[in-house]
């Protein structure tokens, strides 16, 4: 059984850029629409994007606001195709964009719909460290970072950002490449700072916020009458009974 399972499923290394629009919600939908494919003509007008769709060896997932492209031929060509897609950008001001890469492994599946599409750790990884920056952001994992170092040309671009705390706490390392836009690190590096502090008190807010006595228990954000903080209602044995302020008492997020 083992073998014929690892015969079904077929992982290899992929290099992920993953990109989306900053703000993509909040547009209209005909904006929208104008920004995807303002942004799909972007990254597809890249060189990277045409080499590698050439050679078979480019896999692209939409995911909506954006999307994710898995190169299969050089740790570079993600990061070489971001540094076009940024510059491209610059004559697209109403484009807000991140972007984070991640090489890792990924497989082809099958979805619901019967349709091809790409997942494995590779995509999950450069979502997470895309998630860590902001509008004008190219973040790339530490894992790239240290690939790319064994290039010269990339060494002295490299500008390690340090640590940020993503989703279920994990903690990943991240690095962005400078070329050609010195002037934006400093702003760069406070931005990540900001995000990154925000993140680590939100999710030590989330997690003080479930004690251990409440496990086991189902709950309700209800106003306390006494504080008129916001505690939780539990339930035990159907019978329901509020909590004292003073040991469970949380700001309901």
């Amino acid at each position: 059984m083992p073998s014929q399972c690892s015969t079904d499923t077929k992982f290899e290394i992929g290099h992920v850029l993953f990109i989306d629009i900053v703000g993509y919600s909040k547009l209209l939908i005909n904006e929208q629409s104008e920004q995807i494919q303002t942004l799909k003509e972007i990254v597809r007008a890249t060189e990277q994007f045409r080499l590698a769709e050439a050679e078979g060896k480019l896999l692209r997932l939409p995911t909506g606001d954006g999307g994710a492209l898995v190169f299969r031929n050089s740790p570079e060509a993600p990061v070489l195709c971001a540094l076009e897609i940024s510059k491209a950008l610059k004559s697209h001001p109403e484009l807000h964009v991140r972007m984070g890469i991640h090489s890792g492994p990924v497989n082809e599946i099958t979805d619901l719909n019967e349709q091809a599409n790409i997942a494995g750790a590779g995509i999950n990884i450069a979502q997470r460290v895309m998630d860590c920056g902001d509008a004008g952001h190219i973040l790339v994992s530490k894992h790239v970072a240290e690939d790319l170092e064994h290039y010269p040309r990339w060494r002295p671009l490299l500008h390690d950002l340090g640590e940020c705390e993503v989703k279920h706490g994990t903690k990943i390392s991240v690095v962005e490449p400078v070329h050609g836009r010195r002037g934006q690190l400093a702003a760069a590096r406070e931005v990540f700072k900001a995000k990154a502090a925000t993140r680590a008190t939100r999710c030590a807010r989330r997690r003080s916020d479930f004690s251990p006595t409440c496990f086991g228990h189902s709950y309700r954000g209800e106003r306390c009458t006494s504080c008129s903080r916001d505690v939780f209602l539990l339930s035990r044995s159907g019978v329901e009974e509020v909590c004292s302020a003073d040991t469970i008492a949380a700001d309901r997020r």
